[in-house]
């Protein structure tokens, strides 16, 4: 707790102030207050350290127990005088408690505090009232009062003896009780001291304990004397100097962040100044009070290493405000005047230099016995500071003199009128303002040079028209002379006659810039005035063809533009830039320019936008249209021009016009979103739609398979039927908007229907494409479709179905598939109406003209089908490539088991070879039983489970069949085997 770090804290709270944006030391006198959080941490710490006292105590009356306990017999009282023994022995124990209490007490005033703070002493006086209280209590014991009354009557001397002892215990323990009373008054300022957050929360300490001290040297019967108050001070002044001590290190302050080292000195100063303050404001206080004792002490003792150890703080102070003051010159405002940034960076290496002395300083600056050194230090610290004044002062003046900019050089003198600074350079600084007109003066005369070298071709920026752009040119050289001279003039350090000087340049410079501005805009005005009514009296439109061939291409290739002569577009840009720089323009040149804005943006564009959205179908479809609104249109180009009255007439009238032929073309354009919707939903249909195996995974059979997908594909085509009759119906209404009729039979949409037709087939045929594709891939793929069977059709292992079916079967999936366009019927040509049922040739059977014809012809259509066909017999194949694997049983069915079985027992064999042919046998029963019962080639399972069964049973029935052949002769061999022993027997 002593040491409590308090250093590292108060460094950690100035940082946090730091960052929110406040600064702990300032100009003036300032405190640190303590914060609500350290009050309930200092709180805590006190609390803990009376617990931590109470806790000691007990120890220490634990511990002392055997120490100061004495001993008392166990004897009855009442029978000591009849008794010269015990008499005796008493007298013994009497002389033992003197003794002991007479080493106890000479203990107790031999005993020092343990450390040097002032806790240390408040601990020496509960230890001592301890001891000592435990003492007195035995000697209250009823046993021992009884004894000491005995043996009063039987040797008084030998008691007044120990009463004597007993009178100097109590007193040394009364005076132990009222310090201990005294001292724990003191105890929360001594607390603080030792373990305060802060050192502001010292300084709020040192006045009230010192009016404490004050208390306590008033009605004290024992600190009111040198010998005890002047102990007690110097361990306070101690405590305060050892907080310094640990919170300021030289070797690390300067690494630190300057502002919170500059805080942490300054409040540590204040701390050591504040203790010898409040001594001498109690001191006059109490000597204004006569009847009290004066409060004069060793000065030296109290404040000697204060005193010193606070102008050692004040010296680091000066240091760091020194840095600051440095920094502070040499800082991004003088390198935006001078631009040397190198030896700007050499001067701040060598301020950064300056604390490396007292960084490696081999001494503590705070020991007293230094302080030579330490001054010595500072002595060549303020060497450097002066070689570093010269060296700044000689670098400014020679920045000075090649001066970037007068502007900045200018601000930033007026920033170091409010930034601490050297004052040696500050005032240097004060005396450029000559340099710094002059420089003005030169920048003056360098616009001028820039002003005579482009006035006649001035630089534009991008688009920009030639006279706006000049005036905007010469406006921004005056503005960059002005903004620089206007806070020259409100400084009244300037001369009067240099200031005169400054200002005459300027106005002639303005004068000439304003009058640069005003001949460029009276020749633009003249200009206008004469020019602009002619150039209004051209066509408000052009028209502009594409050179194209054909008619439809004509139309779409037709454009207008507005007929502006560069001349006029030239005026408008000229009249909104001037505009913008706060001139007037001619409200002719006003007009024209809302007009052209007006017209391209609500007509021109609109109809230029719908047109673009067509195409060749489009533009035959909808030349009607087409013709009314360049109708409208034409009017701008044969009659009106920029004279016209009726111009806002005709903008109205080719509104209406454009906006209606916008409104047909996005109907019918949404109309055709909802034909493109319908093909692509049945370009992505699909016409071969695979069962999904249930829960068990219980795979359908190639028939159930096949079914399955049949009976998807007529329910999709269904579907997909009345999707294509839903595009004829959508293709009349986009003729009832084209041509206002609905019979699906337009001559001028014969292109249109014709177009749509092409989509459908092609359409049909991506779809069936597709689902060839989609089809060839699953037979392909890892994952089975559907199952077939294998079983033994003696003498030959058969599938069922067979591989003929199974193949024809899945064919006919892919050719039902193709087959599935005759449903959609072919429109009659130039119609989108279906084609009814035809006689052709000579035949009576009516034929249904649809898309199969043209899909089932395609090559690549060809091309899937075959590849499909090729895959399915790739499949078959593998599977009889695997069933040959079978036929190394057929030994089984091939052969009469009967037959073989008999001729083998008529061979009458051993038993032997009857076990090796069974043997044989459970074999091939144990390898079919480890058959896999099923067997995937790509989407076909192949399930064996049936074959197998077969097979094992034909192993069994030959295993039975040669068991029985064993059995005649192995009975007649054992009953033989019985005779021959029975004959034995008897024997």
């Amino acid at each position: 707790m002593a040491a409590a770090g308090a250093g590292d804290q108060s460094e950690e709270v100035s940082h946090q102030e730091k960052i929110n944006g406040k600064s702990e030391a300032n100009e003036t006198k300032s405190l640190v207050k303590p914060s609500g959080q350290f009050i309930i941490r200092d709180e805590l710490l006190n609390r803990t350290h009376k617990f931590l006292g109470l806790l000691n105590t007990t120890l220490q009356h634990l511990q002392l127990e055997d120490e100061t306990l004495l001993h008392i017999p166990e004897l009855e009282v009442e029978d000591l005088p009849s008794n010269p023994e015990m008499v005796e022995s008493l007298e013994q124990c009497l002389m033992n408690w003197q003794t002991q209490i007479t080493i106890v007490i000479e203990e107790q005033k031999n005993k020092k505090p343990q450390a040097p703070g002032p806790l240390a002493e408040i601990a020496l006086w509960q230890e001592r009232a301890s001891v000592l209280n435990a003492l007195s209590e035995q000697l209250n014991h009823p046993v021992v009062v009884k004894i000491v009354e005995v043996m009063t009557k039987a040797d008084a001397g030998i008691v007044l003896t120990l009463e004597g002892a007993i009178a100097e215990l109590t007193k040394y323990r009364l005076e132990s009780d009222d310090n201990i009373r005294f001292l724990k008054t003191l105890e929360r300022h001594f607390m603080n001291l030792a373990t305060g957050a802060n050192f502001g929360v010292i300084l709020e300490t040192i006045p009230p304990l010192m009016e404490s001290l004050q208390i306590v040297w008033m009605i004290s019967y024992h600190y009111n004397t040198n010998d005890r108050m002047v102990p007690l001070m110097e361990r306070i002044a101690w405590q305060l100097c050892e907080r310094v001590t640990q919170a300021i290190d030289v070797h690390t302050l300067f690494k630190n962040n300057r502002e919170v080292a500059k805080s942490k000195v300054y409040e540590a100063k204040e701390v050591l100044s504040q203790w010898k303050t409040s001594y001498f404001e109690r001191r006059g206080e109490i000597e204004e009070l006569s009847k009290a004792s004066r409060w004069e002490f060793d000065r030296k003792k109290l404040f000697e290493k204060t005193d010193y150890m606070a102008s050692v703080c004040q010296d680091l102070y000066n240091v760091l405000q020194i840095l600051e003051e440095f920094y502070n010159i040499f800082g991004p405002e003088l390198l935006s005047v001078t631009g040397d940034t190198k030896h700007i960076d050499e001067v701040l290496r060598t301020v950064e230099n300056l604390v490396v002395p007292l960084e490696e300083a081999a001494f503590n600056p705070f020991n007293i016995s230094k302080m030579s050194s330490w001054k010595m230090m500072m002595q060549d610290f303020n060497t450097a500071v002066q070689a570093i004044e010269a060296e700044a002062m000689h670098f400014i003046d020679e920045s000075f003199k090649t001066l970037r900019s007068s502007t900045d050089a200018f601000d930033m003198l007026l920033k170091f009128k409010h930034i601490r600074t050297r004052e040696v350079i500050s005032n240097h600084l004060m005396k450029k303002l000559d340099d710094i007109l002059e420089q003005y003066c030169k920048e003056v005369d360098r616009t001028r040079e820039i002003f005579e070298t482009m006035k006649d071709k001035p630089p534009l920026n991008k688009n920009e028209p030639p006279v706006a752009g000049a005036i905007r040119w010469a406006q921004f050289l005056f503005h960059r002379i002005k903004f620089a001279i206007l806070p020259f003039l409100k400084v009244p350090e300037m001369l009067d006659c240099e200031k005169n000087k400054v200002v005459k340049k300027y106005v002639e410079m303005a004068e000439q810039l304003k009058d640069y501005e005003a001949a460029k805009y009276e020749s633009w005005m003249a200009e206008t005035e004469h020019n602009l009514p002619s150039l209004m009296k051209k066509p408000i439109l052009a028209m502009v063809t594409s050179k194209n061939s054909t008619q439809t291409e004509l139309v779409c290739g037709l454009r207008y533009i507005v007929n502006f002569a560069p001349e006029i577009k030239e005026i408008i840009s000229e009249a909104y830039s001037l505009e913008a720089l706060g001139y007037t323009v001619p409200d002719l040149a006003q007009n024209v320019a809302l007009q052209e804005n007006k017209f391209i943006s609500n007509l021109i564009n609109r109809y230029h936008s719908a047109l673009d959205s067509l195409n060749e179908a489009h533009v035959v479809m909808l030349a009607p249209h087409i013709k009314v609104v360049r109708k409208d249109i034409s009017l701008g180009f044969k009659r009106l021009n920029w004279n016209s009255l009726g111009i806002p007439d005709f903008i109205n009238q080719s509104l209406q016009t454009v906006t209606k032929f916008e409104f047909v073309v996005s109907q019918i354009h949404e109309h055709e979103k909802a034909i493109d919707s319908k093909l692509q939903s049945m370009m992505m249909a699909n016409l071969l739609k695979f069962p999904s195996p249930d829960a068990s995974n219980d795979l359908p059979g190639i028939k159930e398979f096949c079914e399955h997908i049949e009976r998807e594909r007529v329910k999709t085509v269904t579907m997909l039927a009345k999707k294509y009759a839903d595009i004829g119906v959508l293709i009349t209404r986009i003729e009832q908007l084209s041509v206002e009729t609905s019979t699906g039979r337009a001559k001028c949409m014969a292109d249109y229907y014709q177009h749509w037709e092409h989509r459908i087939l092609d359409t049909l045929t991506k779809m069936v494409q597709r689902n060839i594709q989609a089809f060839n891939m699953a037979l392909m793929g890892d994952k089975a479709l559907f199952q077939i069977t294998a079983i033994l059709s003696a003498p030959k292992i058969v599938l069922q179905p067979q591989s003929n079916e199974i193949y024809r079967l899945l064919v006919q999936c892919i050719t039902d598939c193709v087959v599935s366009t005759k449903q959609f019927v072919r429109w009659m040509h130039g119609t989108c109406i279906k084609c009814p049922p035809q006689h052709v040739g000579a035949e009576d059977k009516l034929v249904t003209f649809n898309f199969y014809s043209d899909v089932c012809q395609l090559p690549h259509i060809k091309e899937s089908c075959v590849a499909v066909s090729q895959n399915i017999q790739r499949l078959l194949f593998s599977i009889d490539q695997y069933l040959y694997h079978w036929k190394r049983y057929r030994v089984l069915w091939e052969k009469n088991r009967t037959i073989v079985n008999e001729k083998f027992a008529a061979r009458k064999p051993s038993f032997v070879m009857y076990d090796y042919k069974l043997q044989s046998l459970a074999r091939i029963k144990q390898e079919v039983m480890l058959e896999p019962q099923f067997k995937n080639e790509h989407s076909i399972c192949l399930n064996l489970e049936l074959l197998a069964h077969t097979v094992r049973e034909i192993a069994e029935a030959w295993i039975s069949s040669l068991g029985s052949l064993l059995n005649k002769p192995a009975k007649e061999d054992l009953f033989n085997l019985r005779d021959e022993f029975m004959v034995r027997k008897c024997v």
